[in-house]
Protein backbone atom coordinates (compact mmCIF):
# COMPACT_ATOMS: atom_id res chain seq x y z
CA UNK A 1 0.00 0.00 0.00
CA UNK A 2 1.02 3.18 -0.71
CA UNK A 3 0.80 4.67 2.79
CA UNK A 4 3.57 2.14 3.82
CA UNK A 5 6.13 3.46 1.47
CA UNK A 6 9.77 3.93 2.67
CA UNK A 7 12.69 6.57 1.80
CA UNK A 8 16.16 4.90 1.29
CA UNK A 9 18.71 5.00 3.72
CA UNK A 10 21.35 7.49 2.86
CA UNK A 11 22.71 9.52 5.56
CA UNK A 12 24.69 12.09 3.01
CA UNK A 13 22.42 11.86 -0.29
CA UNK A 14 20.86 15.88 0.48
CA UNK A 15 23.99 17.81 0.71
CA UNK A 16 22.30 20.67 -1.54
CA UNK A 17 20.20 21.38 1.22
CA UNK A 18 20.72 24.86 1.50
CA UNK A 19 21.24 24.58 5.07
CA UNK A 20 25.22 25.01 6.85
CA UNK A 21 27.27 22.64 7.87
CA UNK A 22 28.66 24.18 11.07
CA UNK A 23 28.38 22.48 14.25
CA UNK A 24 30.71 20.93 15.98
CA UNK A 25 30.17 17.21 18.51
CA UNK A 26 30.98 20.26 21.51
CA UNK A 27 27.90 22.25 19.38
CA UNK A 28 25.73 19.54 19.56
CA UNK A 29 26.49 18.36 23.51
CA UNK A 30 25.60 22.10 24.39
CA UNK A 31 22.71 21.91 21.97
CA UNK A 32 21.76 19.58 23.75
CA UNK A 33 22.44 20.27 27.54
CA UNK A 34 20.68 23.53 26.72
CA UNK A 35 17.23 21.98 25.57
CA UNK A 36 17.59 19.49 29.12
CA UNK A 37 18.43 21.04 31.81
CA UNK A 38 15.71 24.00 32.33
CA UNK A 39 12.19 23.33 33.07
CA UNK A 40 12.59 20.29 34.53
CA UNK A 41 15.57 21.14 37.03
CA UNK A 42 14.20 24.34 38.10
CA UNK A 43 10.09 23.65 38.11
CA UNK A 44 9.31 20.05 38.10
CA UNK A 45 12.18 18.84 40.78
CA UNK A 46 9.94 20.72 43.31
CA UNK A 47 6.81 20.02 42.17
CA UNK A 48 7.38 16.01 41.84
CA UNK A 49 9.04 15.89 45.23
CA UNK A 50 5.89 17.34 46.61
CA UNK A 51 3.17 16.00 45.18
CA UNK A 52 4.52 12.74 43.45
CA UNK A 53 7.83 11.28 45.34
CA UNK A 54 9.06 13.20 47.98
CA UNK A 55 12.76 12.86 48.45
CA UNK A 56 12.68 9.78 46.58
CA UNK A 57 12.39 11.69 43.52
CA UNK A 58 16.06 11.12 43.14
CA UNK A 59 14.81 7.68 42.05
CA UNK A 60 12.05 9.06 39.72
CA UNK A 61 14.71 11.09 37.93
CA UNK A 62 16.89 7.63 37.43
CA UNK A 63 13.98 5.73 36.05
CA UNK A 64 13.26 8.33 33.52
CA UNK A 65 16.79 8.79 33.16
CA UNK A 66 17.59 5.11 32.31
CA UNK A 67 14.47 5.19 29.81
CA UNK A 68 16.24 8.03 27.89
CA UNK A 69 18.57 6.07 27.96
CA UNK A 70 17.66 3.21 26.21
CA UNK A 71 16.22 5.53 23.61
CA UNK A 72 19.23 7.71 23.50
CA UNK A 73 21.43 4.82 22.17
CA UNK A 74 18.69 4.51 19.28
CA UNK A 75 18.37 8.09 18.43
CA UNK A 76 22.07 7.50 18.43
CA UNK A 77 22.49 4.74 15.88
CA UNK A 78 19.95 6.09 13.64
CA UNK A 79 21.26 9.68 13.39
CA UNK A 80 24.64 7.92 12.25
CA UNK A 81 23.35 5.44 10.15
CA UNK A 82 20.03 7.17 8.33
CA UNK A 83 20.71 10.54 8.86
CA UNK A 84 18.18 13.65 7.84
CA UNK A 85 17.35 16.88 9.96
CA UNK A 86 13.50 15.44 11.09
CA UNK A 87 14.79 13.45 14.14
CA UNK A 88 11.72 10.79 14.92
CA UNK A 89 10.29 11.49 11.85
CA UNK A 90 13.06 10.82 9.96
CA UNK A 91 13.87 7.78 10.74
CA UNK A 92 10.25 5.96 11.12
CA UNK A 93 9.47 6.80 7.24
CA UNK A 94 12.87 4.35 6.46
CA UNK A 95 11.86 1.86 9.26
CA UNK A 96 8.02 1.76 9.11
CA UNK A 97 6.80 3.80 6.01
CA UNK A 98 5.09 7.05 5.15
CA UNK A 99 2.16 6.51 7.28
CA UNK A 100 3.86 6.12 10.41
CA UNK A 101 6.55 8.85 9.82
CA UNK A 102 3.63 11.53 9.39
CA UNK A 103 2.04 10.15 12.56
CA UNK A 104 5.28 10.35 14.50
CA UNK A 105 5.85 13.98 12.59
CA UNK A 106 2.71 15.50 13.35
CA UNK A 107 3.39 13.89 16.80
CA UNK A 108 7.00 15.59 16.95
CA UNK A 109 4.78 19.48 16.07
CA UNK A 110 2.61 18.62 19.17
CA UNK A 111 5.40 18.13 21.53
CA UNK A 112 8.04 21.17 20.32
CA UNK A 113 5.18 23.83 19.75
CA UNK A 114 3.81 23.08 23.28
CA UNK A 115 6.37 22.50 24.82
CA UNK A 116 7.88 25.99 23.59
CA UNK A 117 5.04 27.86 24.64
CA UNK A 118 4.65 26.06 27.99
CA UNK A 119 7.91 27.34 28.37
CA UNK A 120 7.82 30.80 27.43
CA UNK A 121 4.84 30.75 30.51
CA UNK A 122 7.31 29.68 33.26
CA UNK A 123 9.96 32.25 31.82
CA UNK A 124 7.50 35.10 31.90
CA UNK A 125 6.59 34.63 35.16
CA UNK A 126 9.87 34.47 36.38
CA UNK A 127 10.49 37.72 34.46
CA UNK A 128 7.42 39.21 35.99
CA UNK A 129 9.32 38.52 39.16
CA UNK A 130 12.58 40.05 38.29
CA UNK A 131 10.82 43.11 36.62
CA UNK A 132 8.94 43.94 40.44
CA UNK A 133 12.61 43.31 42.24
CA UNK A 134 13.96 46.45 40.28
CA UNK A 135 10.93 48.40 40.72
CA UNK A 136 8.95 47.81 37.32
CA UNK A 137 5.92 45.82 37.73
CA UNK A 138 3.88 45.62 34.30
CA UNK A 139 -0.17 45.76 35.45
CA UNK A 140 -2.02 41.85 35.22
CA UNK A 141 -3.82 43.31 31.78
CA UNK A 142 -0.32 42.78 29.82
CA UNK A 143 0.97 39.76 32.51
CA UNK A 144 -1.96 36.89 31.80
CA UNK A 145 -3.86 35.45 29.53
CA UNK A 146 -7.50 36.27 28.97
CA UNK A 147 -8.68 33.28 30.89
CA UNK A 148 -6.46 34.13 33.83
CA UNK A 149 -8.39 37.72 33.64
CA UNK A 150 -5.74 39.80 31.59
CA UNK A 151 -5.21 40.89 27.88
CA UNK A 152 -2.29 39.14 27.01
CA UNK A 153 0.84 37.12 28.37
CA UNK A 154 3.04 40.05 27.11
CA UNK A 155 6.44 39.00 28.19
CA UNK A 156 5.40 34.95 27.38
CA UNK A 157 4.40 36.32 23.70
CA UNK A 158 7.73 38.69 23.20
CA UNK A 159 10.61 36.28 24.40
CA UNK A 160 9.33 33.91 21.31
CA UNK A 161 9.27 36.45 18.60
CA UNK A 162 12.99 37.52 20.06
CA UNK A 163 14.09 33.80 19.57
CA UNK A 164 12.50 34.06 16.61
CA UNK A 165 14.69 36.88 15.23
CA UNK A 166 17.68 34.92 16.37
CA UNK A 167 17.07 32.38 14.68
CA UNK A 168 16.52 33.65 11.37
CA UNK A 169 20.01 35.06 11.86
CA UNK A 170 21.22 31.80 11.49
CA UNK A 171 22.09 28.75 13.48
CA UNK A 172 25.78 29.60 14.34
CA UNK A 173 24.46 32.90 15.48
CA UNK A 174 21.82 30.75 17.43
CA UNK A 175 24.05 28.36 18.81
CA UNK A 176 26.55 30.60 20.51
CA UNK A 177 23.83 32.00 22.13
CA UNK A 178 23.02 28.96 23.82
CA UNK A 179 26.64 28.41 24.74
CA UNK A 180 26.90 31.63 26.68
CA UNK A 181 23.75 30.50 28.19
CA UNK A 182 24.47 27.27 28.48
CA UNK A 183 27.84 28.25 30.77
CA UNK A 184 25.11 30.64 32.78
CA UNK A 185 22.83 28.45 34.18
CA UNK A 186 25.62 25.96 34.98
CA UNK A 187 27.55 28.47 37.19
CA UNK A 188 23.93 28.96 39.03
CA UNK A 189 23.65 25.13 39.35
CA UNK A 190 27.23 25.36 41.07
CA UNK A 191 26.42 27.72 43.61
CA UNK A 192 23.46 25.83 44.72
CA UNK A 193 24.72 23.04 45.07
CA UNK A 194 27.84 24.83 46.53
CA UNK A 195 25.47 26.45 49.55
CA UNK A 196 23.51 23.18 50.02
CA UNK A 197 26.28 20.75 50.49
CA UNK A 198 27.01 22.84 53.65
CA UNK A 199 23.23 22.85 54.66
CA UNK A 200 21.71 19.25 54.57
CA UNK A 201 19.85 17.93 57.01
CA UNK A 202 19.14 13.78 56.44
CA UNK A 203 16.35 13.87 58.56
CA UNK A 204 14.34 15.65 55.70
CA UNK A 205 15.18 12.30 53.99
CA UNK A 206 12.82 10.51 56.10
CA UNK A 207 10.56 9.54 54.88
CA UNK A 208 12.14 8.30 52.01
CA UNK A 209 9.29 7.02 50.47
CA UNK A 210 5.90 8.09 51.59
CA UNK A 211 4.04 7.59 48.37
CA UNK A 212 5.59 3.90 47.52
CA UNK A 213 6.51 2.92 44.27
CA UNK A 214 3.13 3.37 42.83
CA UNK A 215 -0.07 4.53 44.30
CA UNK A 216 -3.18 6.24 43.78
CA UNK A 217 -4.24 9.26 45.54
CA UNK A 218 -7.77 9.83 47.25
CA UNK A 219 -9.04 12.09 44.31
CA UNK A 220 -7.56 9.16 42.18
CA UNK A 221 -4.61 10.95 41.30
CA UNK A 222 -1.12 8.41 40.19
CA UNK A 223 1.43 9.20 42.90
CA UNK A 224 4.62 7.38 43.95
CA UNK A 225 8.15 7.29 42.75
CA UNK A 226 6.79 5.72 38.94
CA UNK A 227 3.98 8.13 39.06
CA UNK A 228 6.56 10.65 39.39
CA UNK A 229 9.05 9.51 36.77
CA UNK A 230 6.35 10.42 34.33
CA UNK A 231 6.18 13.93 35.36
CA UNK A 232 10.13 14.57 35.48
CA UNK A 233 10.24 13.07 32.07
CA UNK A 234 9.46 16.53 30.64
CA UNK A 235 13.09 17.79 32.27
CA UNK A 236 14.52 15.09 29.69
CA UNK A 237 12.59 16.40 26.79
CA UNK A 238 14.99 17.93 24.40
CA UNK A 239 17.80 15.75 23.79
CA UNK A 240 15.94 14.49 20.72
CA UNK A 241 16.93 17.74 19.32
CA UNK A 242 20.17 16.88 18.77
CA UNK A 243 19.64 14.87 16.13
CA UNK A 244 17.20 17.55 14.45
CA UNK A 245 20.72 19.20 13.55
CA UNK A 246 21.94 16.26 11.69
CA UNK A 247 22.16 18.39 8.38
CA UNK A 248 24.19 21.17 9.96
CA UNK A 249 26.54 18.99 12.17
CA UNK A 250 29.93 18.75 10.59
CA UNK A 251 30.73 15.26 10.83
CA UNK A 252 27.21 13.99 11.60
CA UNK A 253 28.13 10.53 11.76
CA UNK A 254 29.89 10.58 14.46
CA UNK A 255 29.29 14.52 16.13
CA UNK A 256 25.16 13.82 16.74
CA UNK A 257 26.07 10.51 18.37
CA UNK A 258 28.42 12.18 20.97
CA UNK A 259 26.46 15.03 21.72
CA UNK A 260 23.02 12.94 22.59
CA UNK A 261 24.69 10.61 24.89
CA UNK A 262 26.84 13.27 26.43
CA UNK A 263 24.36 15.60 26.88
CA UNK A 264 21.98 13.36 28.42
CA UNK A 265 24.53 11.56 31.00
CA UNK A 266 25.74 14.79 32.24
CA UNK A 267 22.00 16.24 33.26
CA UNK A 268 21.68 12.94 34.22
CA UNK A 269 24.16 13.06 37.03
CA UNK A 270 23.02 16.72 37.32
CA UNK A 271 19.66 16.07 38.07
CA UNK A 272 20.49 13.42 40.54
CA UNK A 273 22.74 15.65 42.46
CA UNK A 274 20.44 18.74 42.27
CA UNK A 275 17.16 16.44 43.57
CA UNK A 276 19.08 15.24 46.39
CA UNK A 277 20.22 18.41 47.79
CA UNK A 278 17.37 19.92 47.26
CA UNK A 279 15.43 17.33 49.47
CA UNK A 280 18.07 17.67 51.55
CA UNK A 281 18.19 21.01 52.94
CA UNK A 282 14.02 21.67 53.31
CA UNK A 283 11.48 19.62 53.60
CA UNK A 284 9.80 17.97 51.03
CA UNK A 285 6.56 19.15 51.47
CA UNK A 286 8.05 23.17 51.11
CA UNK A 287 8.51 22.43 47.09
CA UNK A 288 5.20 22.27 45.87
CA UNK A 289 6.18 26.13 44.29
CA UNK A 290 7.08 27.73 40.93
CA UNK A 291 10.76 28.02 41.43
CA UNK A 292 11.95 25.06 44.04
CA UNK A 293 15.75 25.65 43.84
CA UNK A 294 15.38 29.66 44.26
CA UNK A 295 12.56 29.15 47.00
CA UNK A 296 14.41 26.19 49.43
CA UNK A 297 17.57 28.88 49.23
CA UNK A 298 15.42 31.75 50.53
CA UNK A 299 13.86 29.30 52.95
CA UNK A 300 17.54 29.04 54.65
CA UNK A 301 18.19 32.92 54.43
CA UNK A 302 20.43 33.07 51.57
CA UNK A 303 18.79 35.80 49.74
CA UNK A 304 21.60 36.64 47.68
CA UNK A 305 21.92 32.71 45.90
CA UNK A 306 18.04 32.97 45.59
CA UNK A 307 18.29 36.16 43.40
CA UNK A 308 21.53 34.58 41.41
CA UNK A 309 19.32 31.39 40.62
CA UNK A 310 16.36 33.14 39.13
CA UNK A 311 18.78 34.84 37.13
CA UNK A 312 20.11 31.56 35.91
CA UNK A 313 16.57 30.30 35.55
CA UNK A 314 15.53 32.92 32.83
CA UNK A 315 18.51 31.97 31.22
CA UNK A 316 18.01 28.27 31.08
CA UNK A 317 14.50 28.57 29.99
CA UNK A 318 15.17 30.81 27.44
CA UNK A 319 18.10 28.19 26.08
CA UNK A 320 15.09 25.82 26.29
CA UNK A 321 12.98 27.30 24.47
CA UNK A 322 15.66 28.21 21.44
CA UNK A 323 16.60 24.80 21.06
CA UNK A 324 13.27 23.24 20.79
CA UNK A 325 11.71 26.10 18.63
CA UNK A 326 15.16 25.15 16.83
CA UNK A 327 13.99 21.61 16.25
CA UNK A 328 10.27 22.33 15.42
CA UNK A 329 11.58 24.39 12.09
CA UNK A 330 13.80 21.15 11.24
CA UNK A 331 11.01 19.00 11.64
CA UNK A 332 8.52 21.37 9.73
CA UNK A 333 10.91 21.44 7.28
CA UNK A 334 11.94 17.71 6.70
CA UNK A 335 8.31 16.73 6.33
CA UNK A 336 8.02 20.64 3.66
CA UNK A 337 10.72 19.02 1.46
CA UNK A 338 9.30 15.38 1.49
CA UNK A 339 5.55 16.82 0.43
CA UNK A 340 4.04 16.01 3.47
CA UNK A 341 3.71 19.92 3.97
CA UNK A 342 3.47 22.65 1.96
CA UNK A 343 6.64 23.19 -0.38
CA UNK A 344 6.06 26.82 1.71
CA UNK A 345 8.18 25.64 4.54
CA UNK A 346 11.13 23.84 2.63
CA UNK A 347 12.42 27.06 1.14
CA UNK A 348 15.69 28.43 2.52
CA UNK A 349 17.01 31.77 2.56
CA UNK A 350 20.40 32.30 0.35
CA UNK A 351 21.69 34.86 2.72
CA UNK A 352 21.09 33.27 6.36
CA UNK A 353 20.70 29.91 5.10
CA UNK A 354 17.63 29.40 7.01
CA UNK A 355 14.56 28.16 6.49
CA UNK A 356 12.72 31.65 7.10
CA UNK A 357 9.30 30.94 6.50
CA UNK A 358 8.49 28.02 8.38
CA UNK A 359 10.45 30.18 11.36
CA UNK A 360 8.31 32.75 10.98
CA UNK A 361 5.17 30.84 10.85
CA UNK A 362 6.02 29.12 13.77
CA UNK A 363 7.08 32.06 15.81
CA UNK A 364 3.92 34.13 15.32
CA UNK A 365 1.61 30.91 15.96
CA UNK A 366 3.86 30.13 19.68
CA UNK A 367 3.94 33.49 20.23
CA UNK A 368 -0.20 33.85 20.26
CA UNK A 369 -0.12 30.35 21.79
CA UNK A 370 1.95 31.55 25.28
CA UNK A 371 0.06 35.07 25.17
CA UNK A 372 -3.59 34.41 25.02
CA UNK A 373 -3.10 30.45 26.75
CA UNK A 374 -2.10 29.75 29.84
CA UNK A 375 -0.33 25.84 29.23
CA UNK A 376 1.44 24.70 32.39
CA UNK A 377 -0.85 21.73 32.47
CA UNK A 378 0.08 20.01 29.45
CA UNK A 379 3.30 19.19 29.99
CA UNK A 380 1.84 15.45 30.55
CA UNK A 381 0.50 15.91 26.97
CA UNK A 382 3.90 16.79 25.98
CA UNK A 383 5.32 13.55 28.08
CA UNK A 384 3.58 11.50 25.73
CA UNK A 385 4.13 12.63 22.39
CA UNK A 386 7.75 12.35 23.15
CA UNK A 387 6.82 8.72 24.60
CA UNK A 388 5.50 7.69 21.80
CA UNK A 389 8.56 8.96 19.99
CA UNK A 390 10.92 7.52 21.61
CA UNK A 391 9.21 3.83 21.57
CA UNK A 392 9.16 4.20 17.48
CA UNK A 393 12.77 4.77 17.30
CA UNK A 394 13.85 1.94 19.42
CA UNK A 395 11.57 -0.43 17.89
CA UNK A 396 12.90 1.21 14.55
CA UNK A 397 16.45 -0.12 15.28
CA UNK A 398 15.44 -3.78 15.99
CA UNK A 399 13.18 -3.44 12.38
CA UNK A 400 16.72 -2.24 10.82
CA UNK A 401 18.67 -4.88 11.72
CA UNK A 402 16.19 -6.77 10.40
CA UNK A 403 15.87 -5.61 7.15
CA UNK A 404 18.53 -3.94 6.53
CA UNK A 405 21.76 -5.87 8.46
CA UNK A 406 24.74 -4.65 6.30
CA UNK A 407 23.44 -0.95 6.19
CA UNK A 408 26.57 1.04 7.35
CA UNK A 409 26.26 2.27 11.46
CA UNK A 410 28.83 3.81 12.35
CA UNK A 411 27.48 3.59 16.10
CA UNK A 412 26.36 0.61 16.96
CA UNK A 413 23.53 -0.15 19.97
CA UNK A 414 25.38 -2.68 22.41
CA UNK A 415 23.56 -5.65 22.58
CA UNK A 416 20.48 -5.68 20.35
CA UNK A 417 18.25 -6.24 20.46
CA UNK A 418 18.26 -6.13 24.36
CA UNK A 419 18.46 -2.02 24.80
CA UNK A 420 15.95 -1.29 22.46
CA UNK A 421 13.47 -3.47 23.68
CA UNK A 422 14.18 -2.26 27.32
CA UNK A 423 13.75 1.16 25.97
CA UNK A 424 10.08 0.13 24.11
CA UNK A 425 8.84 -1.37 27.82
CA UNK A 426 10.22 1.55 29.38
CA UNK A 427 8.83 3.93 27.80
CA UNK A 428 5.85 2.75 27.43
CA UNK A 429 5.08 2.06 31.07
CA UNK A 430 5.72 5.55 31.47
CA UNK A 431 3.08 6.15 29.19
CA UNK A 432 1.09 3.83 31.52
CA UNK A 433 1.56 6.09 33.90
CA UNK A 434 0.08 9.24 32.25
CA UNK A 435 -3.65 10.23 33.33
CA UNK A 436 -6.16 9.45 31.09
CA UNK A 437 -7.30 12.96 30.05
CA UNK A 438 -3.71 13.13 28.97
CA UNK A 439 -4.41 9.89 26.63
CA UNK A 440 -7.78 11.01 25.56
CA UNK A 441 -5.88 14.97 23.92
CA UNK A 442 -3.24 12.51 22.38
CA UNK A 443 -5.73 10.34 20.48
CA UNK A 444 -7.32 13.60 19.36
CA UNK A 445 -4.33 15.43 17.89
CA UNK A 446 -3.64 11.99 15.88
CA UNK A 447 -7.25 11.88 15.02
CA UNK A 448 -6.61 15.15 13.36
CA UNK A 449 -3.24 14.56 11.65
CA UNK A 450 -4.14 10.97 9.77
CA UNK A 451 -7.21 13.27 8.30
CA UNK A 452 -4.67 15.97 7.26
CA UNK A 453 -2.52 13.14 6.11
CA UNK A 454 -5.42 11.34 3.67
CA UNK A 455 -6.36 14.96 2.35
CA UNK A 456 -3.21 16.49 1.06
CA UNK A 457 0.30 14.57 2.23
CA UNK A 458 -0.50 11.27 0.69
CA UNK A 459 -1.20 12.66 -2.63
CA UNK A 460 1.58 15.49 -2.54
CA UNK A 461 4.35 13.27 -1.68
CA UNK A 462 7.62 12.94 -2.79
CA UNK A 463 7.24 9.32 -3.24
CA UNK A 464 3.78 9.34 -4.41
CA UNK A 465 5.49 11.32 -7.73
CA UNK A 466 7.93 8.56 -7.82
CA UNK A 467 5.52 5.39 -7.55
CA UNK A 468 3.89 7.07 -10.59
Amino acid sequence: MGMFRTKTTAPDELHETGLKRCLSAFDLTLLGIGAIIGTGIFVLTGIAAATQSGPAVVLSFVVAGFACAFAALAYAELASAVGGCGSAYGYSYVAFGEIVAWIIGWDLILEYAVSVAAVANGWAGYFDNAMKAMGFELPDLLTKAPEAGGLINLPAAAIILVLMGLLILGVRESARTNTAMVFVKLLTIAVFVGVAMFNVNPEHWQPFMPFGWFDHAPDGKPVGVLAGASIVFFAYVGFDAVSTATEEARNPQRDVPIGIIASLVFCTLVYILVSGLLTGIVPYTELNVASPVAHALQLLGYNWASALVATGVIAGLTTVMLVLYYGLTRIIFAMSRDGLLSPLFSKVSPKTHTPVRVIVVCGVLMSLLAGLIPLGELAELVNIGTLAAFVLVCFGVVVLRIRQPHLHRPFKNPLNPVFPILGMLSCGALMAFLPAITWLRFVVWLLIGIIIYFAYSYRHSKLAGKAA
